[in-house]
């Protein structure tokens, strides 16, 4: 019989263990090395993504269902200009409401101020000059100064009464000691504002629950036209004793 030759016996675990330490790679460690790995993303990215496709998905559906068709949209035409080669003329001197026009055969005034001046002497001048009577003393409303022009100096400012319906309105200034108008309108005179060195005209529309408002202000030179809107009508305010002061 052939003898069997003993097996040599295996060192223990622990031993196996060092002698691959020893050679570099650990127990776990593959046969092979293995290829550099990409850098892990951020973590924030994950749920900030999740979070955009969730809004993403919401607004679609949002716009699916919020949508509705109301048919076929309306041809836009533009406006038709009837009788186009027609225009008025330019507005004379006369007809332009904020000319500086000096008011003739009235004293000057040196200190400036309208204050010093005669109210109905100026006003009587003013439309003589123009070609036309002086009005009544009872259709002369009651006269009013205030600075409208920002000088620290008081204006005249008037309103006559033309029939029960019509009024206009005149304003003064002392330009260069000269007396001067500023500001001439004629309407229907539904209210008359001065708010922050504004000058402020209120007139009926054709409806009547409102009132054409015109916006006024010294821009230096002349009166300006500020702004022009629709304003709720509202009621006769209760007439206030005594005059206006500078």
């Amino acid at each position: 019989m052939r003898r069997l030759r003993p097996r040599t016996p295996l060192p223990p675990l622990s031993a196996r263990n060092a002698r691959f330490s020893l050679s570099g790679r650990s127990p776990s460690s593959p046969r092979f090395p293995s290829s550099p790995r990409s850098p892990r993303p951020p973590l924030l990215a994950l749920p900030v993504f999740a979070a955009l496709t969730s809004l993403a998905l919401l607004a679609g559906c949002a716009g699916v269902e919020g949508l509705q068709s109301e048919g076929r949209a309306r041809d836009v035409d533009a406006p038709l200009v009837l009788w186009p080669e027609y225009s008025p003329a330019p507005p004379g001197r006369d007809e332009n409401p904020v000319a500086l026009v000096p008011v003739p055969n009235v004293p000057r005034i040196p200190s400036g101020t309208m204050a010093d001046a005669n109210p109905l002497a100026v006003l009587d001048a003013d439309i003589a000059a123009q070609g036309r009577t002086p009005p009544a003393p009872k259709a002369v409303r009651r006269p009013e100064l205030h600075d409208i022009t920002g000088d620290g100096k008081a204006n005249l400012i008037m309103a006559v009464d033309l029939d029960p319906r019509t009024s206009e309105l005149r304003v003064y200034s002392v330009r260069h000691t000269v007396v001067t108008r500023v500001l001439v309108l004629r309407g229907v005179l539904a209210g008359v504002d001065l708010a922050a060195g504004h000058l402020v005209i209120r007139e009926p529309t054709k409806d009547p629950r409102y009132v054409s408002v015109t916006d006024y202000v010294w821009d230096g030179h002349s009166m300006s036209l500020w702004n022009l809107t629709l304003d709720d009508a509202r009621t006769p305010q209760t007439p206030r004793a005594g005059g206006g002061s500078p």
